[in-house]
């Protein structure tokens, strides 16, 4: 008997395919919702690159 035969293919495909639910699920819960906080803490980045940059920007001109 071969190991790659009929059955053994039809294994596979349907493990590749219960896989392939569980890992989105997986990934669905790991992304925050807006309801958890998913905005806030996009726009807390948003505030601390901007004033990272800022800050940098500010400290060259008046180092020069």
């Amino acid at each position: 008997m071969g190991i790659v035969n009929k059955r053994n293919a039809f294994v596979g495909w349907l493990v590749l395919k219960a896989g392939k639910r569980v890992a989105k699920k997986k990934a669905q819960e790991a992304v925050p919702s807006k309801r958890t906080g998913g905005a806030a803490a996009g726009a807390l980045a948003a505030i601390g690159s901007a004033l990272f940059f800022w800050r940098r920007k500010r400290g060259a001109a008046g180092g020069a």
